[in-house]
């Protein structure tokens, strides 16, 4: 069970890079959040959770800690995507002229 999740992560590492690189060209307003790679990084740390459960119902506490520490590395995953995505759909407001200090034209003539 083990040496199917090195793959299967691998293969959903790639596919976010890849459906990330569509991306660079995006319009200026914000587009609303892509929860695909959120569910699909969540999805692997549920099995890997399930594979957890297995492993120490079965007597193997070695393997189920392993896989312990494997599920918070994919947990760690899944929030980072979330709040990657998040980030994407939410921007930080632009800073706006009120707050921003002005020069005069006795400050410009003077340069």
């Amino acid at each position: 069970m083990l040496l199917i999740e090195i793959p299967v992560a691998f293969l959903l590492g790639l596919t976010s890079v890849i459906r990330g690189w569509g991306r660079a060209d995006e319009q200026s307003v914000a587009p609303p959040m892509d929860w695909v790679p959120i569910l699909w990084f969540g999805g692997f740390t549920l099995g890997v959770l399930v594979i957890t459960v297995i492993f120490l119902y079965s007597a193997h506490p070695f393997a189920g800690a392993v896989q312990l520490l494997v599920a918070a590395v994919a947990l760690f995953f899944t929030i980072a995507a979330w709040h990657d995505q998040y980030e994407r759909a939410h921007p930080s407001p632009l800073p706006t002229k009120a707050g921003m200090p002005h020069a005069s034209s006795d400050q410009i003539t003077q340069r």
